[in-house]
């Protein structure tokens, strides 16, 4: 929690007010890290559009993947609010805290779903027809580890969808190519989530959760990481064939692979001191760079 937010709490003139709220929802739910998924649903779209969408179109597919990360952020810290108080690394999250309620964390889910519902009408019938069924996804997410080792592909495909419905917002139908993309983020995401859980091995045995690392162990579940990042790139170069990208898409890739190479070489199963590291600056710059290589690409071959 920033330094900001633990000066209005306890006390302080505005610890209840509704500004101070929601930047105490925006900081549990990590809202900068919107990066990881809105880069792929643009990508997406500028695959779609073979170009630069509309403004309106980029600022309702913003508005409805913004929508859909914190409906989905929020709801699962409303589900783990009573794992997260038990466990010593999530105790000091906003709910089981107490520095909010879960009154106000409902009302900011709702009001995001709501914000997810009207992106998707004003962008698609069939995207709005379909967006109940993303909802679903990005909550049933939240309680798969209690009954499956591959929750984190769940994990990926919640995030794996968002290339696929920027490409369904802008034209109505589905591609295979932005299927396979759809793919090589879900995998993405899962090899970074199952590093995410070597973090949690001791707690996850304790309380009958699954996860790979829990299942397999840590250094087991590196490995099966590892390999899944290794699936991915291969994926994004399918991808890029697929849609005839050139030199600059292939180079981003390289420089990709690069990151994820690095992201592996700093996390050992011994040591998990830069696991946090690993999983939000080395993610984030990797999502970042795939976007401006390939939009560039795009836009320099349409």
């Amino acid at each position: 929690m920033s330094e900001g937010l633990q000066s209005e709490w306890p006390g302080g003139p505005g610890k209840t007010g509704p500004a101070a709220k929601v930047r105490t929802t925006l900081e549990m739910i990590k809202f900068e890290h919107s990066v990881f998924a809105l880069p792929f649903a643009l990508a997406g779209a500028m695959l779609a559009a073979r170009g630069l969408p509309s403004w309106r179109q980029i600022l309702w597919l913003v508005v409805a993947m913004v929508g859909a990360r914190s409906a989905a952020m929020t709801f699962n810290r409303i589900a783990d609010r009573d794992l997260d108080a038990l466990n010593p690394r999530t105790e000091k999250r906003a709910l089981p805290a107490g520095q909010l309620s879960l009154r106000f964390a409902v009302a900011f889910t709702l009001i995001s779903c709501a914000l997810l519902l009207l992106a998707a009408d004003e962008l698609n019938p069939l995207a709005f027809k379909l967006s109940p069924v993303a909802i679903a996804f990005l909550f049933g997410y939240s309680y798969t580890k209690r009954f499956t080792v591959f929750s984190h592909f769940i994990l990926g495909l919640c995030l794996g969808i968002s290339p696929v419905a920027a490409w369904i917002a802008l034209r109505g139908d589905v591609k295979p190519s932005v299927l396979v993309l759809g793919a090589a983020v879900t995998l993405w995401v899962a090899g970074f989530d199952v590093i995410y859980a070597c973090q949690d091995v001791d707690f996850d045995r304790a309380q009958r959760l699954r996860s790979f690392p829990e299942r397999f162990g840590i250094a087991a579940a590196l490995r099966v990481s590892l390999g899944l990042h290794v699936l991915t790139l291969a994926l994004l170069v399918a991808v890029a064939k697929m849609e005839r990208l050139g030199w600059l898409a292939l180079a981003g890739l390289v420089v990709v692979a690069v990151l994820l190479a690095y992201e592996h070489s700093i996390v050992k199963p011994h040591d998990l001191s830069r696991v946090n590291a690993a999983f939000f600056n080395v993610n984030g710059y990797i999502s970042l760079l795939f976007f401006f290589t390939w939009a560039a690409d795009i836009l320099l071959n349409r």
